[in-house]
């Protein structure tokens, strides 16, 4: 009976057939997973009269927090996390882009964008953020890179102290687990940390045609983790024996069980609430159960709420721009320019489908075969486990590149699955686009074998950014990213594109007779195929998000008008306040954004236990 279950459980949660029965099975794997491998953590509804420290959010910044600040057991810690714990549907790798219509995710959408996600659904772009204890790194595509070590001599350069790359780099030991055998010498790496690193169990021939045509490029075969960033490589990914290792695996569960730390889910903060004559931290409001709560911080308040979350939440307690704050009625508690602003976004062009002429790729149909779902339950192996569907990643320079020789300027992503294979659609809902789209694009072709490869804008110029709405905390706030309004950004996606392609088609793949579907976007007819306008108006039109929002509580020096925190993560003008997450990133870096939020929250952890000791 077991084994029936849990096949009918993974293809219907997997490809989204039907939601009633994905429910169903999801409480009782739930149930099942609590009852007999793992105790649920606490939900509090039992408050102090106060905490030494409240944190707000349980992302990958908070879940560190939480753990870290709770090993002082004289310190009391409350966090406050607006989703719930994750379940069985998270663990699976290949699920992510499911997620994107489960309530484990906010459910973001940008205002609409001049240069970007014209043509995907409702003419925005997606922005996909989790809603779980552990945040995003409960949702996202699991993919480990910690950027560039320029990345961080830049921060320190601007008037960052502490966080050059000679800093940042032992916090990065400090928290890997790398269970890769060939990288755990590396003296770059650490093993000892509570967050798991792990290749798939599961190589497609594609990702040996994907390194072959790295290595004919000139680049080397590596780790983009060790000593040079740029190269070829498979994917490293946060899992943990074949399953997702989120935030909440790493930090929060070791850590659940301490007297000293009180975890409380469904709870939404709604203010900061700081005294006005001390222009203090005092506390936080937040509902939970349809209660109003207000709680104390004896020291501190943290937000790690996001780059979305936590401006809005300054901006809501009166710490912002002026102006805009008296738009609304808002008591102006700090005047601070830069709140929301200086918003960067990792762009991405997904759909971009090569051909094959061999059964070498996956699709909702092939991974859902009755083998490798047992493979992935009983085993944590199989094309279950590829991280989010990517199995190769690149870091290359274009041939319009502006940055420094070892800085990369485009990332690529492939994978053994492509746009074509998502029968049941959890892929286009994910980016946005639509089944009209979808249609109109495929049908003739769907499932036919197929990959993908994306190109990555790493080092974008545009700056976009966050205000509200409306003072209702409820509302989302005013999100404009700004995408590809510098010349530079356009330029260097348009190459990147270009060079996908030829990758794509280079001579290791033609083993497979690898060519991109040559069929022009929907929007895009009227112009040559395969031209640079054409790679434009794909880009104008279906070009989207990576998820990596960033920037908008920037850390910089007090002379730096558009500063938000200092290099201690303190809030300027605000007594007690810290912002510990991806808004405080001066510059965003060459990196997926998740393990750099788990370095900021290992280095933000002591810098707060310093200031306290």
């Amino acid at each position: 009976m077991r084994p029936l279950l849990i096949l009918l459980f993974l293809k219907c949660l997997i490809f989204g057939e039907s939601r009633q029965i994905s429910s169903f099975f999801q409480n009782f794997f739930d149930n099942y997973n609590s009852a007999l491998s793992k105790s649920p953590i606490h939900d509090t509804n039992n408050f102090l009269p106060e905490y030494d420290f409240i944190i707000v959010g349980a992302g990958s910044g908070g879940s560190v927090l939480a753990n870290r600040l709770t090993e002082n057991s004289n310190w009391t810690v409350l966090l406050l996390e607006a989703g719930k714990e994750e379940s069985f549907i998270t663990d699976i790798p290949i699920s992510s882009s499911g997620m994107s219509i489960t309530g484990y995710n906010w459910g973001y959408r940008s205002d609409p964008v001049k240069n970007a996600c014209r043509r995907l659904q409702y003419g925005v772009c997606n922005w996909v953020h989790g809603r779980a204890l552990g945040g995003t790194s409960v949702v996202n595509f699991l993919i480990y890179t910690r950027g560039n070590a320029r990345d961080y001599d830049e921060w320190e350069a601007a008037g960052n102290p502490g966080w050059g790359w000679k800093d940042a780099l032992p916090y990065y030991k400090k928290l890997e687990n790398v269970k890769i055998p060939e990288l755990r010498n590396s003296p770059l790496r650490g093993t000892n940390g509570p967050l798991d690193i792990e290749y798939a169990n599961f190589r497609s021939p594609l990702l040996d045609a994907f390194l072959d045509a790295g290595r004919e490029m000139g680049y080397q075969v590596g780790d983009p983790n060790g000593e040079s960033q740029l190269g070829f490589s498979q994917c490293q990914a946060t899992m943990r024996r074949g399953r997702r290792c989120s935030a909440s695996k790493a930090y929060i569960r070791p850590a659940a069980g301490r007297p000293n730390l009180h975890i409380s889910m469904k709870s939404r903060v709604t203010k900061v609430v700081i005294d006005k004559n001390t222009k203090t931290a005092i506390g936080v409001e937040f509902y939970k159960n349809k209660r109003k709560y207000f709680l104390r911080a004896t020291k501190e308040v943290i937000l790690a709420a996001g780059a979305i979350g936590s401006p809005h939440l300054l901006l809501l307690s009166g710490v912002g721009p002026a102006e805009h704050l008296r738009e609304f009625g808002i008591p102006v508690m700090q005047n601070l320019q830069g709140v929301g602003e200086n918003l960067q976004d990792h762009n991405t062009l997904s759909g971009l489908t090569f051909l094959v002429n061999d059964s070498i790729t996956i699709s909702d149909s092939t991974a859902q075969k009755p083998l490798n779902l047992v493979d992935y339950w009983f085993e944590g192996k199989g094309p279950l486990t590829l991280p989010g569907g990517a199995e190769g990643l690149a870091f290359v320079k274009t041939n319009v590149s502006y940055l420094p020789a070892n800085v990369p300027d485009i990332e690529l992503v492939m994978g053994p699955g492509s746009l074509n294979g998502d029968k049941h659609g959890s892929l286009r809902r994910l980016l946005g686009f639509t089944d009209e789209f979808y249609h109109s694009m495929f049908d003739g072709i769907i499932e036919r074998p197929g990959f993908g490869m994306v190109p990555v804008l790493m080092k974008p110029k545009s700056r976009g950014f966050i205000k509200l709405k409306s003072k209702n905390p409820f509302d989302w706030p005013v999100m404009q990213p700004r995408f590809f309004e510098h010349p530079h950004d356009m330029e260097i996606m348009l190459q990147g594109a270009k060079m996908t392609v030829a990758v794509a088609e280079s001579r290791p793949f033609q083993k497979f007779n690898s060519k991109l579907f040559a069929k022009p976007y929907p929007g895009c007819e009227n112009v040559p195929f395969r031209s640079d306008e054409y790679y434009k108006c794909l880009i104008v039109n279906y070009a989207s998000s990576l998820q990596h929002q960033s920037g908008t509580c920037k850390m910089g020096p007090a002379s730096d008008s558009s500063a938000v925190v200092d290099s201690e993560l303190k809030v300027y003008g605000i007594k007690g306040l810290r912002v510990v997450d991806a808004s405080i990133m001066p510059t965003i870096p060459a990196s997926h954004t998740n393990a750099v939020v788990f370095m900021i929250g290992e280095k933000g952890s002591d810098l707060i236990k310093n200031h306290w000791k």
